[in-house]
């Protein structure tokens, strides 16, 4: 029998124990261990049984326990003192309030941060992957730091699925349904008691409206909003049903839902509780773009703005950032074009938006383009100021990819620049890890180290001991054998294997072995199973009789990829095998609550994607603070700090960048050579340094790659650096351009729309008419000094609309110039009756061998961000070996 309604009946605390209500409600409590410990005491049986979730924990413990805590004074006074110690975080200064006092230029008042899901915790299943842990990590690395972030997201009813396997290993899922009331959310309420909600108007008429559930993530309120309403007809209350499910017009519901709407919430929440209202907007990911648009209207409908859509894109770009995570066109979220149009005309229009220029936004412009697409990530960086990759190779990577979005300029000058990833040490470190390096270095200072990321708060990590580090290594390898053994016999349970099979299960992996870690989404690029392209190698390295290997993986594939289905079908059917299912296991559900494990119990972490197609990568992160070392192909953040000391690099067939098609002959032939490499590693270098033991017993040579792990790369891999760097490095300028643009009723934007429309309007007549150089001998000696005298045409522009630069540098063969040097030339006089100027420079030949240079025009004015940011550049006709010279 099914129940027609449902609803929760929430337990009735005794008054003595209502701050437990107030230490559940906000998601600290899933970082801060004393706060876990202290609800482990309320009843471990209980806790255990509702996933370690507070919330489900006070639902569901008996009365008759919660009356004897509330008789219990040491368990008061734990409580009153986590109590206040809960609230002496929320409200007490911290690193970005000292920024706040000390900085020359003030930081943003607030910063609105938009992600399609959020990886808070195993509680709040709002999450997919690696977008939305680094989601989730940022706000908790942001709370840390007191940096007013407000996040924003949609509350997904079904959350992501719910990953159990058939009896031939294929993958089933099942979403089950949320309810608010028993999550760590509560509804944002009007003033009079009533659902705060925000409206998107719809084609034909409709509505979807949303209200929104509240999480509180330490200091960061993440407001999530939820379709799911009376108010809205089934259809719309659908939308935020699943994360990344539904068909092409689902998707693009909810990225309205999430852009638009977002801004609506975002005010709505300031309007309620007197929260700074944001300076910056950021966007992880594409998802979220159409932000931009409804913060565009937000002007345009401002009486006392007045500010036309030019002016207000203005504005709005300064104040925008834009991050892509992804490394492939293919990942980018494309709509067709009429899709849009009917949601951005009509009767659904933004008021005073023309649906054509937010077409525009998204066009496909560049050669190749699909001009009946809608581009998201086009979108985003064209609606953002400044945007960024998420590591070093990948910042290259997003260069080359979007260098059609701003035609005649190198990719190296793309405005993308990078800020790598980083993982929140509080969630991921192991408790016991904690405690070791807080033995040596202090509980305070251990604790600043994994907020800050200051790398001089690691030292003294360094004289940990090794029998420290080797007994610690060995238990927590024990705690993941014993989770993995739980874990893979209900997994046979549910493939529906009676409890007399599985006797064997108990023996399985052993604490004493080499433990491998592989666990992330499977797309075909990850190669969930490049391991098995020789399986009687692997199956020699899991069962050597001397130096055995055990392998640990999970994983999830879209529910909508059958070749990653495929994929751990065959992963599972040789872990099956009865000859090696002692050494390697599939646990599947992989989340955060099993990560937790994973990570500090596994000796090794595998990644071997197909290079460069990582853009970050943070499972190994993850690992790394733990004490374990990176096994890797060089992409993502390991290409930018593998130091030979921390890990191993995974040698690549080709290390030119070139993307290859996971699925073509030639990745085929690739993962053959990378298969062998990797086999080869872990036979002659990982599992031989690790059984590699002194008259003591210990592997000294791997306990010092563990402890140099530690230490070097411990305050890299933080989130908390990682905040910092979007502080100092695009929150903080971003704001103040933002500022600049709208000081003395948006002057500024106004200016800068009126003179980019002109400046686009006359570049057509922008041209490099004439360049000499006093270049006496071809070949010139190093340190002399060509001088420059360029004529240029400006038309109707003014010398002080642009800038005239000489760029040089090495050439190849074709005279492509690298490792450029930039000069700017000065104009000579005025212009001539005909809009000509002369320029002049001299130009100092400093480096030796092959040297070339050209000559360009680029708009300048002092408030763009980049000198490409226009995409427009005026070069001599006959660029191509203009001029070029060698240098002996």
């Amino acid at each position: 029998m099914k129940a027609i309604r449902r609803f929760t009946v929430r337990t009735v605390l005794p008054e003595q124990l209502q701050p437990l209500h107030e230490l559940a409600l906000n998601l600290r409590w899933s970082w801060h261990p004393e706060t876990r410990d202290l609800f482990r005491s309320v009843d471990p049986e209980v806790w255990a049984a509702t996933g370690e979730d507070p919330v489900r924990l006070l639902g569901e413990v008996p009365a008759a326990r919660l009356a004897a805590l509330a008789a219990d004074r040491r368990f008061l006074r734990r409580l009153g003192d986590l109590a206040d110690d809960l609230r002496e975080y929320l409200s007490g200064p911290r690193w970005y309030q000292t920024q706040q006092e000390a900085g020359a230029t003030p930081p943003p008042a607030a910063v609105a941060y938009f992600s399609p899901e959020y990886g808070i915790a195993a509680a709040l299943p709002q999450y997919s992957g690696g977008l939305g842990i680094l989601a989730g990590d940022h706000l908790k690395a942001a709370s840390d730091l007191g940096v007013p972030i407000i996040g924003v997201g949609l509350f997904y009813r079904h959350g992501y699925f719910r990953q159990s396997l058939d009896r031939d290993g294929w993958q089933q899922e099942r979403y089950p349904l949320l309810d608010p009331d028993e999550l760590a959310v509560s509804l944002l309420r009007e003033g009079d008691g009533t659902p705060a909600r925000v409206d998107l108007a719809l084609p034909g008429g409709r509505t979807l409206a949303a209200h929104l559930w509240k999480a509180q993530v330490g200091r960061v309120p993440l407001l999530l909003l939820d379709s799911d309403i009376e108010a809205n007809s089934p259809a719309e209350r659908d939308v935020t049903d699943r994360l990344y499910g539904g068909g092409s017009e689902h998707r693009l519901l909810q990225e309205m839902l999430l852009g638009i709407g977002g801004v609506r919430a975002v005010r709505a929440y300031c309007r309620l509780t007197g929260h700074p209202a944001p300076e910056v907007f950021h966007t992880n990911e594409g998802h979220a773009g159409f932000l931009g648009v409804e913060r565009i209207r937000e002007l345009v409908a401002d009486d006392a703005a007045g500010l036309d859509f030019a002016a207000a894109l203005e504005s709005v770009r300064s104040g925008t950032l834009f991050t892509t995570h992804t490394p492939v066109p293919a990942g980018i979220d494309r709509f067709d074009r009429e899709l849009v149009a009917r949601h951005f005309g009509g009767d659904a229009a933004l008021p005073g938006v023309p649906v054509e220029p937010v077409l525009a936004l998204g066009a496909e412009t560049w050669p190749g383009g699909d001009p009946k697409l809608f581009n998201m990530a086009a979108m985003g960086l064209r609606l953002a100021q400044r945007a960024n990759g998420v590591s070093t190779l990948h910042g290259e990577v997003s260069r080359s990819m979007f260098n059609g979005l701003w035609p005649g300029f190198d990719a190296t000058e793309v405005p993308i620049t990078s800020v790598t990833n980083g993982v929140h040490a509080a969630t991921w470190i192991d408790p016991a890890v904690v405690r070791l390096g807080a033995a040596e270095i202090g509980a305070d200072r251990a604790e600043d180290a994994m907020t800050t990321g200051d790398a001089k708060r690691w030292t003294g990590l360094e004289r940990i001991g090794n029998t420290e580090i080797w007994d610690l290594r060995r238990s927590l390898r024990a705690q993941l054998v014993d989770e993995a053994r739980r874990r893979l016999r209900d997994s046979w349970r549910q493939r529906g294997a009676g409890e007399a099979e599985l006797g064997w299960v108990s023996s399985v992996l052993d604490p004493d072995v080499l433990t491998i870690g592989f666990a992330r989404r499977v797309p075909s690029y990850k190669r969930l199973t490049l391991m098995l392209r020789d399986p009687d190698r692997l199956r020699a390295l899991l069962l050597h009789p001397v130096r055995p290997v055990q392998i640990v993986v999970a994983g999830k594939a879209h529910p909508a990829d059958d070749g990653g289905k495929r994929l751990i079908q065959q992963m599972v059917a040789f872990a099956d095998d009865p000859a090696v299912r002692h050494r390697i296991v599939f646990l599947p559900d992989y989340d955060m609550a099993m990560a937790r494990h994973l990570y500090p119990g596994c000796d090794v972490w595998l990644n071997n994607p197909l290079r460069p197609l990582e853009a970050c990568g943070t499972s190994g992160m993850k690992a790394a603070l733990n004490g374990c070392l990176n096994l890797s192909v060089l992409d993502g953040w390991w290409d930018e700090w593998y130091d030979g000391q921390n890990g191993w690099a995974i040698p690549t067939a080709d290390e030119t960048g070139g993307v290859l098609d996971p699925e073509s002959s030639e990745a085929e032939h690739r993962d053959d050579i990378e298969a062998a490499a990797l086999y080869d590693l872990i036979e002659a270098q990982v599992a031989g340094r690790f059984y590699d033991r002194g008259t003591d017993g210990l592997p000294h040579r791997w306990i010092s790659m563990v402890r140099h792990t530690l230490v070097t790369l411990g305050p890299k891999v933080l989130a908390g650096r990682m905040v910092r760097e979007y502080v100092e490095r695009l929150y903080t300028p971003a704001a103040l351009a933002q500022r600049e643009l709208a000081g003395a009723a948006y002057r500024g934007a106004r200016e800068l729309a009126e003179w980019k429309a002109r400046v686009r309007e006359g570049w057509p007549a922008v041209r490099v008419e004439h360049v000499e150089a006093d270049c006496p001998d071809e070949a010139q000696e190093l340190g002399s000094a060509l001088s420059l005298r360029v004529q240029v045409a400006l038309g109707t522009l003014d010398p002080g609309d642009v800038e005239v630069q000489a760029v040089s540098g090495r050439v190849d063969e074709s005279d492509g110039i690298s490792d450029a040097c930039v000069l700017a030339l000065k104009p000579v006089g005025g212009s001539d009756l005909d809009g000509r100027t002369r320029y002049e420079g001299s130009l100092e030949l400093c480096r030796t061998g092959p040297f070339g240079y050209t000559v360009r025009v680029l708009p300048a004015h002092p408030r763009l961000a980049s000198p490409a940011e226009l995409g427009l550049v005026a070069l001599p006709a006959e660029s191509a070996g203009m001029d070029a010279g060698v240098l002996r």
